[in-house]
């Protein structure tokens, strides 16, 4: 399917009745090209960066973040194609809450990555280990919470 094609309808997809492991498949059936294009269209872009984020507090674990407080702020870079997008997790008292933009306080961990690479990583079709290794994502702050983020949230299996 042509790269404009698939974009079109994947703008036309409801997204709120796309499961996390529809999500995981379409990704990864995704060119690099085509993953590209989504963070050039600014509507699309806005529309895929809040679904995911919005879907993040109902898929944290609680059990496993145990009493874990922390600030992780979350810089999607856009690889040139759009604005740099920031959103904020905080997990206390054993639950997750999130929020678009950059507040005051200082995050315990830091990640900053393009669209691509997050919309991968987001949906499993990535690990977070090869991203840091190949400088495909940029993390400051609690290195050890960067590696073990995955397991508080239930990440889909594409």
């Amino acid at each position: 399917m042509a790269v404009a094609d698939e974009i079109s309808r994947i703008a036309r997809l409801d997204f709120a009745s796309v499961t996390p492991d529809d999500f995981a498949r379409m990704v990864k059936g995704l060119s690099g090209r085509q993953l590209a294009e989504i963070s050039r269209d600014g509507a699309l872009r806005a529309r895929v960066l809040g679904e995911v984020f919005g879907r993040m507090e109902r898929q944290f674990r609680p059990e496993a973040a145990g009493s874990l407080t922390a600030l992780i702020r979350w810089t999607v870079t856009g690889g040139g194609a759009g604005p740099d997008v920031v959103y904020e997790t905080r997990i206390a008292d054993g639950t997750c809450t999130v929020r678009q933009g950059r507040s005051a306080a200082e995050p315990r961990l830091a990640l900053a990555m393009a669209d691509a690479e997050f919309l991968r990583l987001v949906s499993g079709n990535a690990s977070p280990v090869v991203l840091f290794v190949t400088r495909k994502v940029r993390v400051t702050g609690d290195v050890a919470l960067a590696a073990g983020l995955a397991r508080y949230f239930d990440i889909p299996k594409a």
